[in-house]
């Protein structure tokens, strides 16, 4: 789901009217020739309704917007919305437990259910126990779905799972038996409600970062979770850093804001090995974003201070492309920008602007970017070409999937892409059994690469869908938008052990069973709205290389720069209690990251969290570091923070000292002293 600024009531108002129905199960299989080295493509079962406990009412089901992980055992994950508010489902694919590829090379898929769904008004039909057997009712999830797994040195590797409700937030659950059972779903993962948009990924055995978007501001919320995804308080950051936010933030509310992207964590062995990579699209300017201006242009944020394993860290963002000034209406937001690291540290990033899929590259951790390549126009040049989404493994070795149509035309515009209706009118035809045959035809398009950061790169690109998966529009606004968004606004793709692509995509070609059926061809007749799977069978691009150097490291920061890094605990002010806290904060392009938990506060339990809705001041004396911010306060904004922390020695207690003040309307704390647990670091250049 994209809200992109439209008002969360109505986005509430849109999710609940669409979903109503009646009961059917359809169970269907394609198997024909496999496509451009690919395996037939396959429809995941679910069944077509989800009645609501003793009320006679009954929820269409719908595969959509499916994430897709492999693990590196090589088990498949595959997860899709129903929409909200009825929760989300996982497919999952083991070769020893579940058989070998049948016909065509399709995988028997066991279904696992619905991680986030406890049956809110079913308690007494199962519950959370039930959630894997008889799937009824309302979920707590259903708006978005993204999955992660973790790459443990041994054992069954961890799959985490968000789900979104909007309001309270992100539901986090997690698995540590390959799917076949989950912890029970935390409906409030995220430190601010009112939430859009998650993304997570995984490294090492336990650690999961989730970014979303924190409605009031608009910034990127980034958080850590410790225990595998199903708590994210280990630690925080904003991805939109304090000199981009005015380019790209929500404040004030009419601004263009932005749109974000993937969230991904370096996991090669590289010196770049944890390094947290955030892609957003935005205005270009602080003008444009004021002005209601085009989201343009592309920008990656990096942490590499989130290595440091504190309760807080920074990103400082990165421009990979200012696209071409008087951009129409998205931009380059097509819908989701993309991201992925490889084995060497290398970053890649792709996007759409409708027309085209652009591609870019970094050899130094995000920093400085290549001129982006198009890497759609030699197959697809000239039609609608949207909803990139890339991976990356070995050296080099890179793939993007996107969905194309056979017709110029932007794919919002239904006079160019669903003839049979006057222009003024703006709407499809509404009548007629064969008005649907002239429509544009959308297919899965994937190109790969296996120099991905040479100077230049080269793509085999195939069409991988074996038959058109959708007729007419494609819409690239959200909730907001006026063209068809039966797709939604995603689809997946990962990389297996073996260096093969596993592509999860949408697809609505099939009428479904629960009517109105008023023929094939005819708009007004229900689509069957399901998440299907192919993947690769063979190499079509070369051999993957998999030795070489690592990617370069960012620039050094200049003579005079200083940081101050610090966490862990103080006395808090009730006698017996202590407080948390964690920090970042540099004077080069000042920036500040603040985390900080008093459950003994004076009037009751404070939590602080710095925002960069203003640019911090950041001053350092000696061994000692004063940074000043904006803050929220038990997650609302309107209050400012000061902080003021020695590094008086080498970490013991008793030594260094962190000392905190905060500020809002009829408001005042404050506390310090010395630590009486963890360290307190300079770093100067």
């Amino acid at each position: 789901m994209k809200l992109h600024k439209v008002p969360l009531r109505l986005i509430l108002a849109l999710g609940l009217a669409c979903l109503l129905g009646t009961l059917a199960l359809v169970i269907d299989h394609v198997s024909v020739l496999a496509v451009n080295g690919f395996s037939d493509n396959q429809e995941l079962p679910l069944p077509l309704t989800a009645p609501i406990a003793n009320s006679g009412v009954s929820f269409i089901v719908r595969g959509l917007e499916p994430s897709v992980r492999v693990d590196a055992q090589g088990t498949v994950y595959v997860s899709s919305i129903r929409g909200v508010p009825t929760g989300v489902d996982l497919h999952r694919y083991n070769a020893t437990a579940d058989g070998p590829p049948g016909e065509g090379g399709t995988y028997p898929f066991k279904y696992e259910g619905q991680p986030d769904n406890c049956g809110i008004f079913n308690a007494s039909q199962g519950g959370c126990a039930n959630n894997s057997l008889d799937p009824f009712g309302l979920g707590l999830g259903g708006g978005d779905v993204d999955i992660a797994v973790n790459y443990p040195t041994s054992g069954t590797p961890n799959l985490a799972l968000v789900s979104l409700t909007l309001a309270p937030g992100v539901t986090g659950t997690h698995s540590t038996t390959r799917g076949d059972g989950f912890s029970t779903p935390n409906p409030a993962v995220a430190l601010i409600p009112g939430d859009d948009r998650q993304w997570i990924d995984g490294t090492d055995a336990q650690t999961v970062y989730l970014n979303y978007h924190d409605a009031g501001t608009f910034n990127i919320e980034v958080q850590r979770s410790n225990d595998g995804g199903q708590t994210y308080i280990d630690g925080f950051g904003e991805a939109i850093d304090p000199q981009t936010f005015p380019a790209a933030g929500g404040v004030p509310a009419t601004n263009s804001a932005n749109i974000a992207g993937q969230i991904k964590v370096d996991r090669s062995s590289c010196p770049s090995r944890g390094n947290l990579y955030q892609i957003f699209v935005a205005p270009d300017s602080v003008t444009e974003n004021l002005t209601g201006g085009a989201l343009r242009s592309i920008y990656v944020g990096v942490s590499t201070d989130v290595k440091l394993g504190l309760p807080a860290f920074t990103f400082t963002d990165n421009k990979v492309f200012p696209g071409p000034a008087g951009a129409q209406k998205q931009g380059a937001g097509n819908l989701f920008p993309a991201l992925a690291t490889d084995d060497f540290g290398f970053v890649y990033a792709a996007w759409s602007v409708n027309s085209d899929i652009f591609y870019s590259f970094s050899t130094d951790q995000g920093t400085t970017w290549s001129n982006p390549i198009n890497v759609s126009f030699s197959t697809n040049g000239g039609h609608a070409n949207l909803f990139p989404w890339i991976a990356a493994d070995a050296n080099g070795h890179v793939g993007i999937v996107w969905f194309g149509d056979d017709r110029a035309g932007n794919s919002n515009d239904r006079a160019s892409l669903e003839p049979g209706h006057p222009t003024s009118q703006g709407a499809a035809c509404n009548s007629g059994t064969t008005c649907m045959q002239g429509w544009a035809q959308w297919n899965v398009y994937y190109a790969e690469s296996v120099n991905g950061h040479d100077a230049a790169p080269f793509f085999v690109r195939n069409v991988i869908s074996d038959h058109a998966i959708h007729r007419g529009t494609i819409s690239t606004g959200g909730l907001g938008g006026g063209a068809d968004r039966s797709l939604a606004d995603l689809f997946q793709i990962a990389f297996d052990p073996q260096h093969f692509a596993n592509v999860a995509f949408s697809d609505d070609h099939k009428v479904s069973p629960a009517g109105p059926n008023n023929g094939a061809d005819n708009p007004t007749t229900r689509r069957l709205i399901r998440a299907n799977f192919t993947h690769q069978l063979m190499a079509t691009a070369g051999s993957v290389v998999t030795t070489g150097s690592c990617a370069g490291s960012p620039p050094t920061l200049p003579p005079g720069a200083e940081k101050i890094t610090g966490g862990r605990r103080i006395a808090s002010q009730t006698p017996g209690q202590t407080a948390n806290f964690g920090f970042v904060a540099q004077n080069d392009k000042p920036n500040a990251s603040l985390s900080y938990h008093d459950d003994g506060a004076t009037g009751g339990s404070i939590d602080v969290h710095s925002a960069n809705t203003s640019v911090p001041s950041v001053t350092f004396s000696g061994n000692c570091g004063t940074f000043k911010g904006d803050a929220k306060v038990n997650q609302k904004l309107g209050y400012t923070f000061t902080v003021n922390a020695c590094d008086n020695a080498d970490p013991r207690a008793g030594k260094d000292t962190f000392l905190i003040s905060v500020t809002g309307p009829n408001f005042s704390y404050s506390n310090g002293g010395f630590i009486t647990q963890g360290d307190i670091q300079i770093h100067k250049e």
